[in-house]
C-alpha cells in the first residue's frame, strides 16, 4: 500500500501534535487551529485570498456538521430549566434518591443505564434522555458533574458505541473492508470490548474519588443550570398535584419516544430528533401552564437562553472541529480538490502510511492497528476511518497467517473510543454540554483512563491473535 504523503499531510500532523500539547498544558488552542487552517490552505492552493477565506469557510462547515447537536442541547438546557423552574424536576428525580444514594452508585448506575440505551439508539439520544432526569440526582449524591459526563461517555460513545451490538453498523464497516464476515468480527470484540470497559471505567472511577477525596473535584464547583442565571419571571406556584401529574406526563413522553423509535427503526440523527421534537413541545406545554397569560413570551425566551447556552458551550470548539475537519472529507468542501488524486483525506493517509512502513508480526500488527484506529479517529468521527482499519487488518491477517477478526476488532475500538466521543472535544460536547462541564476538561479527565485502556486492551489482543 503506497501513500504518497505530502506537505499538507505533514503540516497536519505538526499541528495535532501542538493542538494537543496545548490541550494538555491547559492553554486556548483557538488560535493554533486556526493558523493551522491557514498554512494548510495556503500550502495546497498557493493563494493569499483562498486561504483567508477557508478560515471562514472551515468555521461555517463545523458549524453546519454540528448544527444538530448544537440544537437538541439548546433545546434540552431550555426544557430541563422550565421543569426547574416549575418544581417539577424534583418530583420528577424523587424515586431515583433512594437508588442513586451516593457517589459510587451514581457513576455506575448513570453508566450502565446510558450503555443500555445506547447499544439500542446510540449515544447521543441517551446523553439527552439520561441528563435531564438523572443528572440532578447524581449531584445531590455526591458526584460531582464531571463525573457523570465522563461515565456517559465512557460507557456510552466507548463501551457501547465501540461494541456496537445491536445496531451493528461499526461491525459492518469494518468487517465488509477486511472481507470477513460481521459475526466473526462482534464475537472477536465481545472480549475486547469488555477488557476496554472495564479497564477505562474502572480507572476513570479510581482517578475521580481521588480527586475528590483531595478536593480537586466537588459539585458545588459546578452549575446544575446554567440557563437559570437570566430568568427574572417566575412561574405561577404549581400545587403538588399538578407537578405530579408533569412529573408522570414527562417520562412517559419520552418513554414513547423509546417506544416509536423501536418501532420505526429509528437510530442517531432521527432518534435524537424525535427526543429535541418532544423536548420543545415538553417546553412549551409546561410554560403555558406554568406561566399563565405570560406563556407566549416565556416559551421564546426560554428556546433564546437555551440557544445562548448552546452557541456558548460550542463557541470555543467550533475552531478545533474546523481544523480537524480537515482531515476528512471537509477538506475538499472548505479548501477544494488539492490532495493527491489517490488520497482517500489527510488522516486516512497517514494511517495507511503508517501500516506501510511497519514490519509484520502479530506483537507489531496490534500496535498498528491501535495506532491506525487512533489517527483515523481524529477527525471526531470515530466511523469515517473505520473502513481503512478493517482493510490494515486484513493485510496483516494475510501477513501473519491467522488473527483478521482480532485485528479487525481492535481497529474499530481505538478508531471510536478516541473520535467517537471520548477524546476529542467536539465529538463529546453533548455529555459535557448536559452536564456543564467545560469540554477540553472533560477531554483531559477522559485522556488517561482511555490511553491505559488502549494499551491493556492492545497487550490482550496480541495474546488472543
Amino acid at each position: 500500500m503506497i501513500v504518497e504523503l505530502t506537505a499538507l499531510h505533514w503540516i497536519y500532523v505538526v499541528f495535532i501534535a501542538l493542538i494537543i500539547g496545548f490541550m494538555v498544558m491547559r492553554r486556548d488552542t483557538t488560535i493554533i487551529c486556526i493558523v493551522g487552517i491557514f498554512l494548510i490552505a495556503i500550502t495546497a492552493t498557493g493563494s493569499l485570498a483562498h486561504a483567508v477565506s477557508s478560515i471562514f469557510n472551515s468555521f461555517g462547515y463545523a458549524i453546519t456538521e454540528l448544527l444538530s447537536t448544537i440544537l437538541v442541547i439548546s433545546i434540552i438546557v431550555a426544557m430541563s430549566h422550565t421543569l426547574t423552574a416549575a418544581g417539577i424536576n424534583d418530583v420528577m428525580i424523587s424515586p431515583f434518591r433512594r437508588l442513586i444514594r451516593n457517589p459510587p452508585m451514581a457513576y455506575w448506575t448513570i453508566g450502565i443505564l446510558m450503555m443500555v440505551i445506547s447499544w439500542f439508539f446510540w449515544p447521543s439520544p441517551a446523553v439527552a434522555l439520561l441528563g435531564a432526569v438523572l443528572l440532578p440526582v447524581a449531584i445531590r449524591a455526591g458526584l460531582p458533574a464531571l463525573g457523570a459526563a465522563m461515565a456517559m461517555n465512557l460507557f456510552g460513545h466507548g463501551i457501547a458505541l465501540s461494541g456496537d451490538y445491536v445496531i451493528q453498523a461499526a461491525p459492518k464497516l469494518t468487517s465488509d473492508a477486511a472481507g470477513i464476515p460481521i459475526q466473526d468480527v462482534i464475537n472477536a470484540s465481545i472480549p475486547l470490548v469488555f477488557i476496554m470497559g472495564l479497564v477505562t471505567t474502572v480507572t476513570a472511577y479510581y482517578l475521580l474519588r481521588r480527586d475528590m477525596k483531595r478536593g480537586v473535584l466537588t459539585t458545588a464547583s459546578t452549575d446544575l443550570s446554567p440557563s437559570q442565571e437570566t430568568s427574572s419571571d417566575q412561574p405561577v406556584l404549581l400545587s403538588l398535584a399538578q407537578k405530579r401529574f408533569f412529573a408522570i406526563l414527562v417520562p412517559l413522553l419520552f418513554v414513547a419516544d423509546v417506544i416509536a423509535m423501536t418501532n420505526l427503526n429509528l437510530t442517531g440523527g432521527d432518534a435524537t430528533a424525535i427526543i429535541g421534537g418532544t423536548s420543545i413541545l415538553i417546553l412549551i406545554l409546561i410554560s403555558l401552564f406554568s406561566y399563565k397569560n405570560k406563556g407566549l413570551e416565556k416559551s421564546t425566551s426560554l428556546l433564546i437562553e437555551g440557544f445562548q447556552f448552546g452557541f456558548k458551550v460550542f463557541g470555543p470548539v467550533i475552531p478545533i472541529a474546523a481544523f480537524f475537519y480537515l482531515g476528512d472529507s471537509g477538506f475538499t468542501k472548505i479548501i477544494g480538490d488539492y490532495l493527491p488524486k489517490a488520497s482517500q483525506g489527510i488522516v486516512n493517509d497517514l494511517g495507511a502510511a503508517l501500516a506501510s512502513i511497519v514490519p509484520l508480526s502479530k506483537t507489531v500488527g496490534a500496535i498498528t492497528l491501535t495506532a491506525v484506529g487512533a489517527i483515523t479517529g481524529l477527525d471526531g468521527s470515530g466511523f469515517s476511518g473505520i473502513s481503512l482499519a478493517g482493510s490494515v487488518a486484513s493485510l496483516f491477517a494475510a501477513a501473519i497467517g491467522k488473527g483478521a477478526a482480532t485485528l479487525t476488532a481492535l481497529g474499530q475500538i481505538a478508531a471510536i473510543w478516541v473520535g467517537g466521543g471520548t477524546l476529542i472535544p467536539w465529538a463529546l460536547i453533548p455529555a459535557a454540554a448536559i452536564c456543564n462541564v467545560d469540554p477540553f476538561e472533560l477531554a483531559r479527565r477522559n485522556l488517561v483512563p482511555v490511553v491505559v485502556g488502549l494499551i491493556v486492551t492492545t497487550i490482550a489482543a496480541i495474546f488472543l491473535i
